[in-house]
């Protein structure tokens, strides 16, 4: 039922490796998965590398592991469509679960940074707005200076935990996956109308803000659905 990692990325192997386990096992929500030890022997790695995969998974919500108990799937990952490699169903589950915590404190953050963002936080906002169009306009990579707008964002609302806490949902999502959903085609269709995000947090329009960062954030989620299939 499963087949040894070859060598290359080990955690991500692992990953892939489990993720076709329950695929071929027909596992659902609630099912629990083969202990630690079984694991390690069938796919040719050590017990600390299946733990470390676990417990990326644990991070996720892909698992939960209970003490004396197992580690029983969290999350039903068959569902969507037949042509959609299981992996793929994983990353894009997990990335939606993400994209529900960040939605939750950026609109909150947004509408903070509209009401009180002063002089400074409005500059660096138009400044990493316009380097954002300047590398979508010339198709390169956006997604590092997108960071550096949103974060310029959550630094207006004057409260730092905003910032932090978003920054260590993405971490937890891209230090376990690599693909594809590292890519800059996730995300690329909210692109046109950050402009409107932008000039409504200059303008201290609130309502427009919150509105137009729950339309971005649509968006994305749109993108990702329609990577898995579902």
């Amino acid at each position: 039922m499963l087949r040894p990692v070859e060598t290359r990325t080990r955690d991500v192997a692992v990953l892939d490796a489990l993720a076709e386990m329950i695929d071929q096992a027909g596992l659902k929500k609630g099912d629990r998965l083969p202990s630690e030890p079984l694991l390690a022997e069938k796919l040719g790695v050590s017990r600390p590398t299946i733990r470390e995969a676990l417990k990326s998974w644990q991070t996720l919500g892909i698992v939960t592991r209970l003490k004396g108990s197992g580690t029983f799937l969290a999350t039903d990952v068959r569902d969507g469509s037949p042509s959609v490699p299981i992996a793929l169903k994983l990353e894009g589950q997990s990335l939606l679960r993400t994209l529900e915590v960040r939605r939750a404190l950026e609109v909150v953050a947004t509408r903070e940074a509209a009401l009180k963002a002063s002089a400074d936080d409005r500059l660096r906002i138009r400044q990493a707005y316009d380097q954002l169009q300047r590398e979508i306009e010339s198709g390169i990579d956006w997604r590092p200076t997108d960071g550096v707008f949103h974060q310029a964002i959550y630094r207006a609302s004057q409260n730092p935990l905003f910032g932090e806490i978003i920054e260590q949902v993405h971490q937890a999502f891209h230090q376990i996956y690599i693909q594809p959903f590292d890519t800059d085609v996730i995300g690329l269709s909210s692109m046109p109308i950050h402009e409107d995000l932008c000039n409504a947090v200059l303008s201290g329009n609130a309502d427009r803000a919150v509105e137009v960062i729950e339309t971005i954030l649509d968006l994305v989620e749109a993108d990702v659905r329609r990577a898995i299939g579902v």
